[in-house]
């Protein structure tokens, strides 16, 4: 890049804009939101086997009424600007390098973001309108599962067919051309993120916090291998987050919703995926995946076994049952996260 457009200066100058916009935006937002009631309600909500879940009720009562869908905000603000500033940046004298294709590599970047929060915006809309009860073009779990199963074949056979990507890298081992295995990989991969930070957005600040700290990771990993789209996409990204976190920290204001849960998810994955670091992915991501283990460990245990192997899950929540406070284990997991990011940085670089 030129004098003109000094790389760094441009990424934090894109994300220090994108907190602007977005801090901005949300107050007027929540207060759309309350005029539209889509709000958090206090009902009896089940799990995956139609059985009712007293404890998690219990747990999160306190939450009835806080506005949900910041995820919408975030994917909005960030979806237009980058449509609006990111063809300018040639004409602003700044040299773009780019691993793959350019038009490519941003199309799946956005039918990722895109698609999952359209699908995660109807479970909301289904959910806080409660049309599910009433069968109003309700889908059953294993339908909205099929789905998500389907955006996901679509986005890695994008990343195979279009990127030419086929390779797993294991890190201390080397390199694997894996074929057209790719495909099924990378869907289990972004079906799996999609639904683990589903799962983590239980408690405020917690789910976007350990993202923010993520997509910081990849940010300097998406900087080392000079992917200007990548890194243009992760500073408007990272700077909508921080500034919906603000809002989403305890007692939260509003709440990501699974617009945002599962968009963030399997974007995630695919961000992971295009850096060609799924290991680091999965290290960084380790609380994700932490969530998500606990909840499936809980559903094969009930389905298989008969019995609970915890007494709640996810993990957050067991915590929570345990006498944790909100703000405590929120605080620990960012830690945890800020941690594992490291290690994961670490990985992806030996």
């Amino acid at each position: 890049m030129q004098d003109v457009a000094n790389p760094l200066a441009l990424l934090l100058g894109l994300l220090i804009f994108s907190f602007v916009t977005t801090s901005v935006l949300i107050v007027p937002f929540i207060n759309l939101l309350y005029k539209l009631r889509f709000l958090r309600a206090e009902q009896k909500t089940k799990d995956a086997f139609n059985k009712p879940t007293p404890i998690f009720d219990s747990l999160h009562k306190h939450k009835k009424g806080t506005p949900v869908g910041g995820g919408l905000l975030v994917i909005g603000v960030v979806s237009i600007i980058f449509a609006i500033l990111f063809p300018l940046l040639s004409y602003l004298g700044v040299y773009i390098t780019h691993v793959y294709p350019i038009k490519e590599e941003i199309n799946i970047i956005f039918f990722a973001f895109i698609s999952f929060g359209l699908l995660g915006l109807y479970d909301d809309f289904m959910k806080f309108f409660k049309f599910e009860s009433t069968g109003f073009f309700g889908l059953r779990m294993r339908h909205k599962f099929a789905i998500q199963w389907m955006l996901a074949c679509i986005l890695a056979a994008m990343m195979y067919f279009n990127l030419r990507i086929e390779i797993f890298y294991l890190p201390f081992v080397g390199v694997f051309k894996i074929g057209i295995w790719f495909i099924p990989l990378a869907a289990f991969i972004i079906v799996s993120f999609a639904n683990a930070v589903n799962i983590t957005d239980g408690l405020d600040g917690l789910a976007a916090g350990v993202l923010m700290i993520a997509l910081f990771a990849f940010w300097v990993l998406s900087g080392s291998i000079l992917d200007t789209p990548l890194s243009f996409f992760l500073a408007l990204w990272i700077g909508a987050i921080i500034a919906f976190l603000y809002f989403n920290v305890y007692p939260a204001r509003i709440l990501m919703g699974d617009v945002g849960a599962l968009s963030f998810g399997a974007t995630l994955a695919v961000v992971g995926l295009l850096l060609g670091k799924v290991m680091a992915l999965v290290v960084v991501g380790g609380l994700f995946i932490i969530e998500l283990l606990s909840s499936l460990i809980q559903l094969l245990s009930k389905k298989f076994l008969k019995r609970k192997i915890f007494i709640v899950s996810p993990f957050h929540l067991l915590l929570q049952y345990k006498g944790w406070e909100e703000p405590k284990i929120v605080q620990r997991a960012w830690l945890a996260a800020l941690m594992l990011a490291f290690f994961g940085l670490w990985l992806a670089v030996v």
